[in-house]
């Protein structure tokens, strides 16, 4: 494999990985949020534990998260040099921001969240949680604006030629506030709330299950499934107008996602299919004229193809793109009527009478992860072939001095150090969901790192 592809890989490794861990600081931020202010208004001592239960796990994902994020700012600079001189001072803007904004916030809480039970008043902790939590959805802020002004870039001139070219931002806000950068932000947002949500459902129906710490998995697990139903519902409206935002400012994607290669035509949406790009078709499930009532309520509106663009600039991995997408689709559907069965079972009383939902609930912790990761990687390959969409191909980005062999080494050693990172997080996060919400004075003050060191010598 040449550079390029080598160096896509391990970026898309390295981003996939990472980005297992803030969604899930970001939902359970506002879990922790919302159970502490009932351990508030009501003096529940069970929501005391259940808002320090779940502190913890917010302390694990939040640290390995912000681990894994420092590599990807390397990466930059050593295998997309070109990109990271045309991008810089856009980029430079929104990490500065991010800075400023977010991980001041973050860091100024953090610790009154973690080391602060029983050192202030409640009050107080719960002012930290709730800055701790916006200090997350600040970051995701940030990060989202900088992308998506890759997909569509606004408020900027280009200074310099060649190699030497770039983006200077000319209006700041029309940066943050670029055509995709409202709606892509507010999907990744509900994304990442639903992957809190359905954490905190998978543990506490596997306490269910198990017939272990009934009383306070109930409100767990309803507090948790109001969440999770709000936001499925709700991603399904923004899911629909990211798309009427794509079929506007980036025709192409949109065609790719769908299998859409007709030049002007009206456009069928597939429930599933293959697409087979050589003899351009698609087999599979569709509502014909789908696509187009969507964007425009009716069924003969033509919508723009793949074959109105040059081949040079069409997405090239159509299958792949197409399959992630309406995986996500698929997974977001799945989540709305699951949580919709189980508030019906809810408003009947019969929620936790349904041992075979508690075991979909189990394991439905996999779902949005799932869903968060094939909808980015449908979206960036979509994007292809261009890395900032219309001015910057990604084989024009690469750092000229970057070999094949560098790349590979670099791979492969970044898999097994993020294998470490992952045994380590599944084995604590294990660890303290068997332990359970009630905490022994031992363990409550036990170090993170003596757990770590236990997880590494096996004692």
């Amino acid at each position: 494999m040449d550079v390029e592809i080598l160096s896509r890989i391990q970026f898309a490794f390295t981003v996939a990985f990472h980005y297992i861990y803030p969604p899930l600081s970001i939902g359970l931020g506002l879990i922790m949020v919302i159970i502490e202010s009932l351990y508030i208004k009501t003096g529940n001592k069970e929501y005391e534990s259940l808002a320090r239960f779940w502190t913890k796990i917010f302390a694990l994902t939040f640290g390995i998260g912000v681990a894994t994020g420092i590599v990807m700012e390397f990466e930059f600079g050593t295998n997309w040099a070109t990109y990271s001189r045309y991008v810089g001072d856009v980029f430079g803007s929104a990490l500065a921001a991010e800075g400023i904004f977010a991980f001041a916030l973050e860091s100024g809480f953090l610790g009154i969240l973690l080391f602060g039970w029983n050192r202030v008043k409640p009050w107080v902790h719960l002012t930290a949680t709730i800055g701790v939590f916006l200090g997350s959805m600040f970051s995701a802020v940030w990060i989202v604006v900088a992308n998506s002004w890759q997909q569509t870039p606004a408020g900027y001139h280009i200074v310099g030629e060649g190699l030497n070219a770039r983006a200077e931002i000319t209006d700041f806000w029309a940066m943050v506030f670029n055509p995709s950068s409202v709606d892509r932000l507010i999907h990744t947002w509900q994304g990442a709330f639903l992957a809190g949500a359905f954490l905190v459902l998978s543990v506490h129906a596997y306490y269910l299950r198990k017939g272990k710490f009934v009383a306070i998995s109930k409100k767990a697990f309803k507090i948790a499934l109001t969440v999770a139903t709000i936001f499925s519902l709700s991603q399904l409206m923004s899911g629909h107008s990211s798309a009427e935002g794509v079929a506007h400012n980036q025709p192409a994607k949109l065609a790719a996602l769908e299998g859409h290669f007709d030049a002007s035509a009206p456009a069928d949406m597939y429930v599933m299919g293959w697409v087979n790009k050589e003899e351009q078709t698609v087999s599979g499930i569709k509502i014909p004229g789908g696509l187009s009532f969507l964007l425009s309520y009716d069924f003969d509106t033509p919508v723009t193809g793949l074959n109105a663009f040059p081949e040079e600039d069409r997405p090239s991995q159509l299958n792949a793109i197409f399959q992630f997408y309406h995986i996500m689709v698929a997974i977001g559907s799945f989540l709305i009527l699951l949580t919709l069965y189980a508030c019906y079972l809810w408003w009947r009383g019969r929620l936790f009478d349904k041992r075979w939902l508690l075991w979909i609930f189990s394991f439905s912790v996999l779902l949005p992860q799932i869903g968060n990761q094939v909808g980015w990687f449908a979206a960036e390959m979509g994007r292809q072939p261009w890395v900032v969409y219309g001015h910057l191909r990604t084989s024009d980005a690469l750092s000229q001095s970057v070999r094949e062999n560098q790349v590979l080494f670099s791979l492969i050693l970044f898999f097994l150090v993020y294998f470490i990172l992952f045994l380590l997080f599944i084995y604590l996060l294990n660890k303290k969901i068997k332990h359970g919400p009630y905490d022994s004075s031992r363990d409550n003050d036990r170090p993170l790192q003596e757990e770590i060191t236990e997880f590494i010598t096996g004692g």
